[in-house]
């Protein structure tokens, strides 16, 4: 994931702080020295780590900071001030037309992933109540137009194709489509290239003028660091971009390119891509990715990923499940599939305040929800219903069928009962789940088991 040596970096700086109690000048400035070092091999541009240090330190340094009962916690609050400031002090959202349909451009070099990220968008999109169209307009790469009928097809979106003719005619009759169909939105995936070339330019300008688009949208590959930020300010001299997508940010990647890019061209993050399936895509939030970069998690993406893949309806159901205590392995299969869709174990977990450390040395087993799986389709549906009444035989056979071990089921069920359990506590007596209480039983939970560090390795 993304920030992970920057956030290894910044927490061990932070407790060295803490652990002076009072804090001088002097270790302010080493502090700073060593937050400028991780900026730096976490590729951030130099003249951004030079100004974000001279920021902290001018601040940190005063009075009120040093002379406070905190003064660590004061320093980290003023370094989390600074990373929000860096990449954005609010939101940014697409500029929408006044006049439906709106326009969004998208370009970006070959291999960043513009095509997908095209789908990845549309879908977000429609969740929102929109209708988008995609227009396939990148003609040179073999097999792109079949690329963004198939992406588009997953996401549920139409994809607006004439094969390999003039692009900048593609577009324009996309355009007049959306309009006769009441499409609200269009999102044109133009061509890519390797590197950038005037030819790129040039066709990119002129589907520009024909279609005046509302929103330039510039993806990047986080993978690439600075060259990313290099990429953004030459297409913004050359088209003028309104925002950046970054893909790739759940890579093994320094990260540097997500602090730089507003800095240097003065342009938003607006979306991110967090993965290789369409729904791993997340709208920027600068104050949320300050929260992860510090280790200090980020519940409101997480929560928005559970309210995405569960209804209202169903966590009233599934909660009133376990307050009369009828809540069964069907249900558990159920839960363990929403939990598939919102992304891996690893980058769950990480969303929970003081679980990022934990997390960073453990070996969490993805194919571990598969056995699972195994181990639960397995059983009959008498057996799904009541486990009570799965006895020594059952279990062999069971565990025959899903290619697992006895101990295997035996931990499955114990683990059964442990959730029940757990679960129970987040009821409260009217039968509905506190949004506040289930914070807080989350805050304080032994995440060790998840880790393996605790031995229990709740696979669920």
């Amino acid at each position: 994931m993304a920030f992970e040596g920057l956030s290894e970096k910044l927490n061990n700086v932070f407790k060295k702080l803490k652990s002076r109690g009072k804090l001088t000048e002097s270790d302010v400035k080493e502090a700073m020295r060593e937050v400028r070092l991780a900026l730096l091999e976490a590729d951030v541009s130099y003249k951004v780590v030079k100004d974000f240090v001279k920021n902290v330190t001018e601040r940190a340094v005063g009075e009120e900071v040093l002379a406070s009962l905190t003064p660590a916690q004061q320093v980290i609050k003023i370094v989390n001030d600074e990373l929000v400031s860096l990449m954005g002090e609010s939101n940014a959202r697409i500029n929408m037309a006044s006049k439906p349909p709106t326009v969004i451009m998208m370009c970006g070099l070959q291999g960043s992933g513009k095509t997908t990220h095209a789908a990845k968008l549309a879908k977000f999109l429609k969740k929102e109540g929109h209708r988008p169209l995609l227009a396939a307009c990148d003609i040179y790469r073999p097999a792109a137009i079949n690329q963004l009928q198939v992406v588009g097809g997953k996401a549920d979106v139409k994809v607006f194709e004439m094969g390999q003719t003039d692009p900048v005619e593609i577009a324009k009759k996309a355009l007049a489509y959306a309009k006769d169909y009441g499409h609200d939105i269009l999102i044109i995936d133009t061509a890519g290239r390797l590197h950038i070339d005037e030819a790129l330019m040039d066709e990119l300008v002129n589907i520009k003028n024909e279609t005046q688009p509302d929103e330039i949208m510039l993806v990047v590959d986080a993978m690439t660091g600075q060259d990313a930020v290099n990429v953004a300010k030459a297409f913004d001299d050359a088209v003028g971009i309104t925002g950046v997508l970054m893909s790739k940010l759940d890579s093994d990647t320094r990260g540097g390119a997500a602090l730089s890019v507003l800095s240097v061209t003065g342009k938003p993050i607006k979306f991110v891509g967090m993965g290789e399936k369409l729904d791993d895509f997340e709208q920027f939030h600068p104050e949320r990715m300050a929260s992860r970069i510090l280790g200090m998690g980020d519940v409101l993406t997480l929560i928005e990923k559970a309210e995405n893949v569960m209804s209202q309806k169903d966590a009233e159901k599934l909660t009133k499940k376990f307050k009369e205590n009828t809540f069964d392995m069907d249900d558990l299969l159920d839960q363990m599939k929403q939990i598939k869709r919102m992304g891996s174990m690893k980058s769950i977990l990480g969303m929970l305040p003081g679980v990022g450390d934990k997390l960073k040395d453990a070996d969490i087993d993805e194919s571990q929800l598969g056995r699972v799986e195994a181990m639960i389709t397995s059983m009959t549906k008498a057996e799904r219903a009541k486990p009570s009444i799965i006895n020594p035989s059952r279990k062999k056979r069971i565990a025959s069928g899903s290619g697992t071990k006895v101990e295997d089921v035996n931990r499955l069920l114990k683990q059964f009962e442990q959730m029940q359990s757990m679960m129970k506590k987040f009821t409260g007596k009217s039968g509905k789940m506190s949004l506040r209480k289930a914070r807080k039983n989350l805050a304080g939970m032994n995440f060790d088991k998840y880790t393996g560090k605790g031995g229990g390795n709740l696979p669920f």
